[in-house]
């Protein structure tokens, strides 16, 4: 197993495409604590989790509060004792016309989307200091390379992760800690699923493999850039979308 002894942070974990980044990451060998608002779906997925011999942390969090955020650093420290990959997953992403986007909205999306990355990371990098070693794997998407019109707010929030992700990777590079982002295309997720009816015909349409995005098609590359296989690798955007060809 790759990941043997490690301990990965995942935000977002108990739902979504983050539910896959736990289970992969744990049948790596990771000990996983899945962050989640929805406390419920955490200790949920960690029941399943161990189920397979594998050791989970829930913890109930709010990546946009503060406290949250240092208190899910602290219990991942008070039960591991270290902390080696955080997973910058939580987002919304709720479709609003632009003419209709109130400020109310915007300030919203960009808490979760954007300062919980850097909430999450500002908690978690003195440990990776200590350790001399870390990963940090923020999901952006790619919505940043075209824009759509109904997620202004969105793309918005995804595209400031690309920035902070590779001036961060220049200011904790000589601590050996590696930060690159991870675009998804459109992904079968259970929230793009909710929008019923939806069509993905269009955008596979578009896309040079031929099939519909599932998430375990990111979880791969989730787990090498944990790895140490991906030690050289840092600052960088790795775009997972079968090819879509419409950027």
């Amino acid at each position: 197993m790759r990941l043997e002894g490690k301990v990965a942070i995942v935000t977002g974990g108990a739902q979504g495409i983050g539910k896959a980044y736990c289970r992969g990451l744990a049948r790596e060998g990771a000990k996983v604590v899945i962050g989640d608002i929805r406390f419920d779906l955490c200790k949920a997925l960690a029941g399943e989790i161990e189920k397979e011999g594998f050791e989970t942390l829930p913890i109930k969090l709010d990546v946009s509060d503060e406290k949250d955020t240092l208190a899910m650093a602290d219990a991942a420290l008070e039960k591991f004792g270290r902390i080696d990959i955080l997973v910058n997953n939580a987002a919304i992403y709720p479709l609003c016309k632009f003419t209709e986007l109130t400020y109310e909205q915007w300030k919203k999306v960009l808490a979760v989307n954007l300062d919980g990355v850097f909430l999450c990371t500002k908690a978690v990098v003195p440990q990776m200091i200590r350790q001399k070693r870390g990963k940090i794997i923020s999901i952006s998407t790619e919505c940043f390379f075209m824009g759509y019109g109904e997620l202004v707010d969105y793309t918005a929030s995804k595209a400031g992760i690309v920035g902070f992700s590779r001036a961060l990777a220049e200011a904790l590079g000589e601590y050996n800690i590696n930060v690159n982002t991870v675009t998804p295309g459109l992904t079968a997720s259970e929230n793009v699923m909710t929008q019923q009816p939806y069509n993905f015909a269009p955008h596979i349409a578009g896309q040079s493999i031929k099939r519909r995005q599932e998430p375990e098609d990111l979880v791969g590359t989730i787990v090498f850039l944990s790895s140490s296989d991906s030690d050289m690798i840092t600052g960088q955007i790795i775009n997972v979308d079968g090819g879509y060809n419409k950027h």
